[in-house]
């Protein structure tokens, strides 16, 4: 699978973006090819090296004859469905435009037929997203993760006035996002790239298990204090999904909880889909015996899952952090004994089965029938040839 990961550790703008899928070796001109198909005239792009904080990287710029141009959302969308863009990246473009105009929508309380984009609809914001969405295609990408983006402080000068980093749609269209902290005085995630996020990435983290392939930077325009004002992008092929991942791990400490709940607690959490839940004894402070309590989930589902822990148990707190797993590949197979048909998990390393396991209810159903204990049909499934 060709994997994306966005370094966002200097944020993300649309042309952050479009600047370091350039420098990943997506040709200017084929990008310009793509964007001529929007019959969408009055501008041009261009692309050079710079350097930000002795970072080398590449900053993309739209040039455009019109400034802040009014343009709504049905403008935009009939725009998209006449060109002759790709059909994948043309839906991709309509997505990202419709979660804006929600935004849109949300922060104004109006409808979404209503809104009409100020930024978002000049030229150069339609140029950078559906030019992102169409460099996506062009490099193959199939999923993308990004590391929780800073959001920076202070002000930002909007259509609507000034208000405090972040803007309110940058806010609205980052819901759900994981997010990170910036000592920079300036906006550092821009609408566009907010929304650009929220559409391209499947999971937040640190960058997962992948063979690095290439690496690209994109160059923003202002001048950073503490770090390159980069985005940095690094495209490859990532680890086979059933040999590693990540997932979060949520932990409590309890010692005042009746025992009772505790069965509530988990048959909850597994029926929303935890991974996994489990009870270890732990010796806390004051001698007292207590209980530490362990949840393991997808990471995107770290907040939702410590929510239930703090509504469910006596606890004042969770610790949450990621963990990387490396797993075998799995699949259960069925083999032939003479208690019938048992169910077998099989595991898989680089291909070799390395591990079986015959399962447990399929040997208590055989050895029911056959009257006999679950320990013979066990032994009769796992010397199977498989």
């Amino acid at each position: 699978m060709k994997l994306l990961y966005l370094d966002c550790f200097s944020g993300i703008s649309g042309d952050m973006f479009l600047g370091a899928m350039l420098d990943l070796g997506l040709p200017l001109e084929t990008l310009r090819g793509e964007l001529a198909k929007l019959n969408l005239h009055g501008f041009r792009v261009e692309a050079r090296r710079v350097i930000s904080r002795n970072i080398s990287g590449t900053q993309f710029e739209c040039v455009a004859d019109e400034h802040h141009h009014h343009r709504g959302l049905t403008d935009i969308v009939a725009m998209i469905e006449r060109s002759g863009i790709s059909a994948p990246a043309k839906q991709r473009a309509l997505r990202v435009f419709r979660r804006i105009g929600e935004a849109e929508a949300k922060v104004h309380g109006i409808p979404i037929e209503r809104v009409h984009f100020h930024e978002i609809g000049a030229v150069d914001s339609i140029v950078d997203i559906v030019g992102a969405c169409v460099a996506m295609e062009l490099l193959g990408v199939e999923r993308v993760v990004a590391l929780p983006p800073p959001l920076g402080s202070g002000f930002v000068e909007t259509a609507h006035g000034r208000f405090p980093v972040p803007a309110p749609a940058t806010l609205e269209l980052l819901k759900g996002v994981p997010t990170g902290t910036s000592p920079e005085q300036s906006e550092l995630v821009t609408p566009t790239g907010a929304a650009l996020l929220a559409e391209f990435c499947a999971t937040f983290g640190p960058m997962p298990a992948m063979s690095v392939e290439k690496i690209g930077y994109g160059a923003g325009t202002r001048e950073s204090v503490t770090t390159p004002n980069v985005l940095r992008a690094v495209l490859g092929t990532a680890a086979t999904a059933a040999e590693s991942d990540s997932v979060a791990v949520i932990e409590a400490n309890i010692d005042d909880m009746n025992p009772q709940w505790f069965g509530d607690v988990m048959e909850r959490l597994l029926a929303t889909g935890a991974l996994d839940v489990f009870l270890t004894p732990i010796q806390m402070k004051k001698n007292r015996p207590g209980t530490l309590l362990t949840v393991l989930c997808e990471s995107g589902d770290a907040d939702r899952f410590a929510e239930l822990v703090l509504t469910h148990t006596t606890s004042f707190g969770v610790r949450i952090h990621e963990a990387r797993r490396r797993k075998l590949a799995r699949e259960i197979v069925r083999v032939a004994t003479r208690f019938g048909e048992i169910e077998v998990k099989v595991g898989r390393l680089n291909g070799k089965v390395v591990m079986r396991s015959p399962e447990y209810e399929s040997c208590k159903r055989a050895a029911a029938l056959a009257n006999v204990p679950v320990r013979e049909v066990y032994a009769a499934a796992a010397k199977e040839t498989i």
